[in-house]
């Protein structure tokens, strides 16, 4: 134990409090893909020294959120076009499995939470930071019953890379058509699970990924 008396698990706290703050802004898009995040402005902020900075962005780049470059520093993670559909095609093979398994664990309570959820996107009203915080809660919700492993944890990671291109999409299919094909996607979805119908689930997931994919191919201004 430290002589001074002072908590070995103090840094450990501060880190996660770091990380988790920092966390918050990749998702809501107050960081950027691309943006470079400077410790010592994350330091001075938190009132904190450097080595708990650094320890939550080794954090951050465990979620998929931040690429570390040696001696160089630390920037939010960017996609190209193509590296972002190759994630895409990843989770459309990849989600339907993990829904596949988690969907005997989902009792009630699960699907009671999904559709206030689902209710929650259709209310938004053009609000895109609370349509994707419902989303997202949505989407891991109907995954949080399939046994823990890696499977769970990949997409979790792709969830996180995936973050800003999924608000792009989002902005764009609310300017064009509106976004009532993915409340209806969200609705049928959650039938299928209600059936307990593990097939016809997969396959509107599939398609609800798939679409997201296509609508992002069509406009490469947002790689850019």
């Amino acid at each position: 134990m430290p002589s001074d008396g002072a908590d070995p698990s103090a840094g450990d706290t501060a880190s996660t409090r770091i990380a988790d703050a920092l966390r918050a802004a990749i998702l809501d898009g107050r960081y950027l893909p691309g943006e470079r995040i400077r410790q010592e402005d994350v330091a001075a902020r938190s009132g904190a020294s450097r080595i708990p900075v650094r320890e939550a962005l080794r954090m951050l780049q465990g979620d998929g959120l931040v690429t570390l470059v040696a001696n160089s520093g630390a920037w939010v993670t960017r996609l190209s076009l193509a590296e972002c559909a190759e994630l895409y095609r990843i989770r459309e093979r990849l989600e339907p499995l993990l829904l596949r398994a988690s969907l005997p664990g989902l009792d009630d309570a699960a699907l009671g939470r999904l559709a206030e959820l689902a209710g929650e996107m259709e209310r938004s009203g053009g609000d895109i930071d609370v349509f994707l915080r419902a989303d997202r809660e949505f989407h891991l919700a109907s995954y949080s019953a399939a046994p823990a492993g890696e499977t769970s944890q990949i997409i979790g990671r792709m969830w996180n890379t995936t973050q800003h291109y999924r608000r792009e999409f989002t902005k764009l299919a609310a300017r064009q058509a509106g976004l009532g094909v993915t409340h209806l996607e969200h609705r049928l979805l959650l039938d299928c699970l209600r059936r307990e119908d593990a097939d016809d689930a997969e396959r509107v997931l599939v398609m609800h990924i798939r679409r997201t994919r296509r609508e992002l191919s069509r406009h490469p201004e947002i790689f850019g």
